[in-house]
């Protein structure tokens, strides 16, 4: 019997320490982790943002915007499971306004989550329009904005991790109904987070993105300074080529059939003519596709 004890007591002795190890080694790894998104976001913010404010959504309005940016969406969680878009992105004739993220249906209470490694800018309350929101600042570039909330779960300058639940949703603010309000945004710039993110998938659109400033040069400054605009249109079409031989690298070389997909699709998809699917495939334009077939697209 005292034997019995003792082997018990020395199992029990083995596991304490062995959760007090587990403890520690989770605190160094934490440690390890906050050091690493400092780090990730020093660099990021010296090369993207010159700035940190925990006022206003878009404050970099005098801030210059490169002509094009390259964005990682690796490493991302779906802010909600939720797969239905309530409302799209672009201009709402009914408001009479633009609607600057997408509506996505959750219901009061559901988890929220941080859609990459980030920083938090803003926790915040907007009575005429975001309600209850939170912005998280990314080491990819982005900045992404959460509306609506019933409750905030982060604070000001807290790190988070990609999928830790940063609230809760709800219908505060100016909203005519339960759900999240989320907007993708690069140096307070909106853009369709729809290019990124395919909440019915629940995926995002590809491993980058590659932001283009539709206006890469101040006109009234380069007037300013005496630059003439056969310069600024040299200059703009060098950017373009640019920034198209980018999206021409990022651009996959072939295309896997998914359920629903024909020819028009895939080769919008890709940024091709569906003549050029159809050459490079040696298919006619009334071929039909099947599931899983492997398309050529460059």
């Amino acid at each position: 019997m005292g034997l019995c004890f003792s082997i018990f007591a020395h199992g029990q002795d083995l596991m304490a320490r062995q959760a007090n190890m587990d403890k520690q080694l989770k605190a160094v790894d934490s440690v390890s982790l906050q050091r690493t998104y400092h780090k990730e976001m020093s660099q990021m913010v010296s090369n993207l943002y010159s700035s940190w404010t925990h006022d206003h959504v878009n404050a970099y309005r005098h801030e210059q915007k490169p002509a094009y940016f390259k964005v990682d969406l690796r490493g991302f969680s779906m802010p909600t499971p939720s797969r239905i878009v309530t409302s799209n992105y672009g201009y709402r004739r009914s408001f009479g306004r633009n609607h600057y993220g997408l509506d996505i249906k959750v219901y009061t209470g559901d988890t929220i989550c941080a859609a990459f490694n980030g920083k938090v800018r803003i926790v915040a309350y907007d009575a005429g329009g975001f309600g209850y929101y939170v912005v998280i600042r990314h080491p990819n570039g982005l900045e992404t904005v959460y509306g609506h909330l019933s409750k905030q779960l982060v604070h000001e300058d807290e790190m988070v991790r990609s999928g830790e639940p940063i609230g809760l949703g709800g219908s505060t603010g100016h909203s005519t109904g339960s759900h999240l309000h989320f907007e993708t945004r690069i140096l307070g710039e909106a853009i369709d987070p729809s290019l990124m993110f395919n909440f019915p998938a629940q995926d995002v659109t590809g491993d980058y993105y590659v932001y283009h400033n539709s206006k890469p040069f101040d006109v009234a400054e380069n007037d300013e300074k005496g630059g003439g605009t056969e310069e600024m249109a040299a200059a703009n079409a060098s950017e373009k080529v640019i920034a198209q031989d980018i999206v021409n690298m990022n651009r996959p070389l072939y295309h896997k059939v998914k359920r629903g997909d024909t020819l028009y699709s895939i080769a919008h998809e890709n940024g091709i003519s569906v003549k050029e699917l159809c050459n490079l495939n040696g298919l006619s334009s009334r071929a039909r596709l099947r599931s899983g077939q492997i398309l050529k697209c460059q």
